[in-house]
């Protein structure tokens, strides 16, 4: 199965492990799971695959010349997280997500050949809070003399347990059973129910591809 990842809302960078929960704790989720059937009853549509998405200020990463500066003076080269596609085989035990996405790099020194390395995590959340795993990697940006943009191309891949991912049995029948005019429940949304949102939020799965981003590029990310 093939999507194209969404954008989330975040407060925080997703730095560390801790930083990492914070802010999605703040994000707003659209399911893009479940369907109402003319407002007597709902479809389960949700797959187990966890959803792909970029946190809002990691997809971009600005370098400087001097460490101290992030004036336009200093620029030095910039890159942005673009063209991610995830292929995820839900069939199985664990359930598999692999992610592939391309880093578009412009530098405004194009004197002689450079090499570059981009960290960038890849980070399981379970319930928009819980980091299940988190891996760091790198993207290499080749520059040839004289060039001032490069691609680079990098790859994550996930696992979920498949039982985890799945809402239990009796929140399903919950979920599905139709309800009728005149019932005692029948104006009762599923889905505000404690219980019932507490069970999806369990059974849902994130798979975070961003920049491994410093405090002080977060801070910048977020100035702009």
């Amino acid at each position: 199965m093939t999507a194209k990842p969404r954008a989330l809302t975040l407060a925080k960078a997703l730095i560390g492990t801790t930083l990492l929960a914070g802010a999605l704790a703040g994000c707003t989720k659209n399911s893009g799971e479940l369907v109402i059937e003319d407002g007597v009853g709902v479809t389960a549509l949700r797959s187990a695959c966890p959803i792909v998405e970029i946190p809002e200020m990691t997809g971009d990463v600005t370098l400087f010349t001097d460490p101290a500066r992030t004036d336009s003076g200093a620029l030095d080269l910039v890159a942005t997280i673009t063209n991610v596609r995830s292929t995820c085989n839900d069939q199985g035990d664990p359930v598999t997500s692999d992610v592939t996405f391309d880093v578009l790099a412009r530098r405004l020194d194009t004197h002689g050949a450079r090499h570059v390395e981009l960290p960038y995590f890849s980070t399981v959340m379970r319930g928009g809070t819980a980091v299940i795993a988190k891996r760091v990697g790198t993207v290499s940006i080749d520059f040839a003399d004289g060039q001032d943009r490069a691609t680079g191309h990098g790859k994550a891949g996930a696992t979920v347990e498949r039982a985890a991912a799945s809402l239990p049995q009796s929140v399903r029948n919950r979920l599905e059973r139709k309800r009728r005019a005149g019932e005692a429940d029948a104006a009762v949304d599923p889905l505000s129910l404690p219980e019932v949102r507490k069970a999806i939020a369990s059974a849902t799965f994130e798979h975070l591809i961003g920049f491994q981003l410093t405090n002080a590029q977060l801070e910048y990310n977020a100035r702009r």
